[in-house]
């Protein structure tokens, strides 16, 4: 099967062409200048003449059917890769999870199984560790080896629940300095937190709004800058730090990266949007919408407009959604009258390309760095390139024919995502996602879904090939 995406604007990291681009099953075979002779023909044509041709989106940072708080995630990896792939993502990086007491691979078994035959676009793992002892170092190892796993997630944050404290965390960086693994950390120093949280509970300070007064910016700051010490400790070890959301944590990570070091961060389209005084400090408990760790910053201070310097400048390397989603009903309503119990996530899995493209828009990132932030970045940060992230022959045929002058409403009455809200409801996006290719085949075309569950395949993923 042959298919022709004809006469598009095709975008890279390095720039933008008139391009056709040939597919012959699952991979792309040539990118052709429109003019080429003799005439080349295919067994589907796409029209693409003023649009954009991307790369698939790939979201490195997705937590489908995750337990947290007493109840899980609401999207399933059905559901939720479903989602992805209407809103112009064809990978999804999520993460096994290993807790105190459990065998590392046993986690990562338990992935598989949830994900195995239900995914609508391709996957791959990190593996979250959530006890660092000799069994769970020597697991890292085999996994980097035989499994595809090439990233591991610590938590500064949760105690009793994922937090590693500095020993452990070092311990584990030196083992991945070792086998080559990135390590990712959830930087916010969870001690201290739980502390003001007590605090704030007993003043009666129950709110949405405070679960981002708890955990505040300087805390992040601190745990990024003890990370980043960590990992020069264990020689350089390759750092990736989360979600970061406050202008003090990316400080951190630029002095690092000034000085030739392996730190990278990623943000995500919450903290580029959204605030702890309009969205987390809304009227009741509407708030809880917004509850997520790390929390909404506020809009009287700079955080926004500095993390989108970041991207600029590649402080910032990529743009993920930490898409954790919880319904209202039943699940973000365990929270009622006290913060500290409402489930912490938000879903977005489904709105990243859009909501970065926006920032195009309004003059924030240039056209190559949208696609380097959603999409080239990630493949490269995490293994998978250039087998996807790029437009080119031999890559797989993961494409987006995006429509500049199309226009996208957000809202939970058209969004695909197993949520009873949206956290960007009503949200204008002046872009459009039109037609959606994994692998060769058409999957979201003229607003319609053709793909199906269970022609996601998993991927081995290599080393990261970002280092310095």
């Amino acid at each position: 099967m042959s298919l022709l995406v004809k006469g598009g604007t095709v975008i890279g990291p390095t720039g933008t062409r008139v391009a056709d681009v040939l597919v012959e099953g699952e991979k792309i075979v040539a990118v052709l200048d429109p003019s080429y002779t003799p005439a080349v023909t295919a067994d589907e044509v796409i029209d693409a003449a003023g649009k954009y041709v991307i790369p698939g989106g790939i979201d490195a940072h997705t937590h489908m059917e995750m337990p947290f708080g007493g109840t899980s995630a609401s999207d399933t990896f059905d559901t939720g890769t479903r989602a992805a792939a209407y809103g112009g993502t064809t990978t999804i990086i999520d993460f096994a999870i290993q807790r105190t007491g459990e065998v590392v691979q046993d986690g990562l078994a338990a992935w598989h199984t949830k994900a195995d035959g239900n995914c609508h676009i391709d996957y791959a793992f990190h593996m979250i560790l959530g006890g660092v002892d000799t069994d769970a170092l020597k697991a890292m190892d085999q996994l980097v080896a035989d499994e595809g796993i090439t990233s591991f997630k610590l938590f500064m944050a949760y105690p009793g629940v994922f937090y590693s404290d500095d020993g452990q965390i070092l311990r584990a960086m030196q083992t991945a300095r070792e086998n080559g693994a990135m390590i990712m950390m959830h930087a916010e120093n969870g001690i201290a937190i739980d502390v003001l949280v007590q605090q704030a509970i007993a003043r009666g300070e129950t709110d949405p709004l405070y679960h981002g007064i708890t955990r505040p910016a300087a805390l992040e700051a601190e745990a990024t800058n003890r990370a980043i010490a960590l990992a020069e400790v264990a020689q350089d070890c390759p750092l990736y730090i989360v979600h970061l959301s406050a202008s003090q944590a990316l400080e951190r990570v630029a002095e690092a990266r000034d000085k030739g070091r392996n730190v990278f961060a990623e943000t995500c389209p919450q903290y580029l949007y959204l605030t702890l005084e309009d969205q987390l400090g809304a009227p009741g408990f509407e708030g809880a919408k917004w509850v997520c760790s790390t929390p909404l910053r506020s809009k009287h201070e700079s955080h926004a407009r500095d993390l989108w310097k970041g991207l600029r400048s590649n402080d910032l390397a990529i743009v993920s959604t930490d898409h954790c989603p919880f319904c209202m009903k039943d699940q973000k309503e365990m929270g009622i009258g006290d913060f500290s119990k409402i489930p912490n996530g938000i879903g977005g899995v489904e709105h990243r390309v859009d909501l970065i493209y926006q920032g195009v828009v309004d003059g924030n990132i240039s056209l190559e760095r949208w696609v380097e932030t959603i999409s080239t970045t990630p493949a490269r940060m995490f293994g998978l390139y250039p087998q996807k992230g790029i437009v080119q022959p031999g890559s797989d045929a993961d494409l987006v024919v995006y429509d500049p002058n199309g226009t996208t409403r957000i809202g939970v009455e058209t969004h695909h995502m197993n949520m009873d809200y949206s956290a960007y409801e009503g949200v204008e996006i002046q872009g459009q996602v039109g037609t959606v290719i994994s692998r060769g085949e058409v999957i979201v075309a003229d607003g319609n879904y053709h793909g199906r569950k269970g022609r996601g395949k998993f991927l081995r993923r290599g080393l990261s090939s970002y280092l310095m």
